[in-house]
């Protein structure tokens, strides 16, 4: 009779019907499929290499004991972050989140917990809404204004044309927008008469972009955490000097106006260093410590510098090889703003044709090979897979963009895809079906998205399309 229910009940166990993984490598005990990144990186052209061998939109790939799960197809990516938005809603554990989150105090690296839900509610409601972005206009402009005075002085210092370094020129507008609404100021330093950045800003940003490079960067010790002593990848030790230079013109201004706000010697919030300062608890004690405002303004300059930089010196770039893109932007400039005066922010919704070329640059050149990663809370299964609890889903920026089922020529450079010919049609960064990456969507979805796009927008519209368009092509010729 015990042999009888053993076999009844092994037969139903096993007629229980299993869901698969996605498929991938076979993976080695312990270290998984790390000896096969290793010796083909950068990792995410191996990643999307084998995902194209194996035929596949979605792939199951085990680096140490973490199931890492890359994604290409806008359907499958739905399936994650809209039906399943709340099981995908984490962070993964890694060196360099934890460093520069300061042990995961700000939001948009930190894991699914407390923390996360206490700085999500402070950013979504006291900095990105309607009411805060049109206090900061004037602090926007500021620098708006000055990107075209330096452009302006860069294009006519020399008579026969001169060379624009159009990258540097993005990332200095980008983090001087940020460093204005922060700190309310331009320069760390002395700064230069010809309004473009000085050692200390170039420093600065270098420090963030470098940190950016190795955020995920498939660090060796976040699969396998007991090699992080050895910084195998060096990743750790440049990461944390970056970080010190970040640290080293940031925090200076940040504890002198925190003992300005003790002293009483200011009361009334001029950037949004002090709204940070300035907020309260239940208690009337500051809301945030020093320390979480320290990490958490680090955090909002690497989400505003490198993306909006990248798309707008892209577009200008696609705009330039193909005159007649650089055309269409000017007559639509020349129509909707005139040539009496600069583009304004207001001007923005009406110039269709300038955004398109921004969302078409997110599209064909994205800044990062993959999203930030989703980490799920339990088991799950989507599009017909078993997706184990701690998977760290990756969705391609490359694979979504460049799909072909999904866009038509799709390594082409081409804005007329995000117009349907309606002259009034408002072209939004965001996509939220996922067809490509701009700021995501869900829980995790870039929470300033909408009140920020303007970093995307008024670059290129502002700065480059009626300075810059009118003098880089001679300078390039020369």
């Amino acid at each position: 009779m015990f042999l009888v229910k053993f076999v009844l009940k092994t037969h139903n166990k096993n007629s229980v019907p299993v869901v698969p993984l996605p498929p991938g490598p076979s993976p080695w005990p312990i270290v998984g499929c790390l000896p096969e990144m290793w010796r083909n990186r950068p990792a995410h052209r191996w990643i999307h290499s084998l995902m194209k061998k194996l035929n596949t939109d979605i792939a199951c790939i085990r680096l140490g004991n973490v199931h890492v799960i890359p994604v290409t197809s806008p359907e499958i990516a739905r399936e994650f972050l809209k039906k399943n938005d709340a099981v995908f809603a984490s962070r993964p554990v890694t060196m360099a989140t934890d460093i520069l989150s300061s042990g995961f105090l700000t939001t948009a690296v930190v894991p699914w917990g407390g923390q996360w839900k206490k700085m999500r509610k402070v950013l979504i409601a006291d900095l990105f809404n309607h009411s805060m972005v049109q206090w900061l206009l004037g602090k926007r402009n500021e620098e708006a204004d000055n990107l075209v005075k330096f452009l302006y002085n860069q294009c006519s210092s020399n008579p026969n044309g001169s060379v624009v370094n159009v990258r540097t020129a993005a990332q200095f507008y980008s983090g001087g927008v940020m460093r204005r609404m922060i700190f309310n100021t331009r320069y760390f330093g002395k700064g230069r008469k010809d309004g473009g950045p000085g050692f200390e800003e170039e420093q600065h940003v270098s420090a963030i972009l470098t940190i950016l490079l190795h955020l995920y960067a498939f660090c060796v010790s976040d699969y396998l955490p007991w090699l992080r002593v050895f910084d195998i990848s060096g990743h750790e030790k440049k990461v944390r000097g970056a970080l010190k230079i970040i640290k080293q013109y940031q925090d200076p201004l940040i504890d002198e106006r925190l003992k300005e706000w003790r002293d009483g010697r200011t009361k009334e919030p001029e950037d949004l260093l002090d709204v940070f300062i300035s907020l309260k608890d239940a208690n009337g004690q500051p809301l945030l410590s020093g320390e979480e405002i320290k990490a958490q303004i680090t955090e909002l300059q690497f989400a505003t510098v490198d993306n909006p930089s990248n798309a707008a010196e892209w577009a200008l770039s696609e705009m330039l090889n193909q005159p007649e893109l650089l055309k269409k932007a000017e007559e639509e400039l020349d129509r909707v703003v005139g040539k009496q005066r600069l583009v304004q922010e207001s001007d923005v919704p009406k110039l269709p044709y300038v955004r398109a070329c921004a969302r078409e640059a997110l599209r064909r050149h994205p800044v990062a090979a993959f999203n930030l990663p989703h980490v799920s809370n339990t088991d799950a299964v989507v599009a017909g897979y078993f997706i184990p609890k701690g998977s760290s889903v990756l969705l391609s920026r490359l694979g979504l963009g460049h799909n072909p089922e999904v866009w038509e020529n799709p390594l082409r450079f081409d804005p007329e895809r995000h117009l349907k010919g309606d002259a009034d049609q408002q072209v939004d960064l965001e996509e939220h079906e996922l067809r490509f990456i701009t700021f995501s969507t869900g829980r995790r979805g870039c929470m300033g998205g909408c009140a920020w796009d303007y970093h995307n927008y008024h670059a290129p519209s502002k700065a480059f399309a009626r300075v810059y368009l009118e003098h880089a092509t001679p300078c390039g010729q020369d």
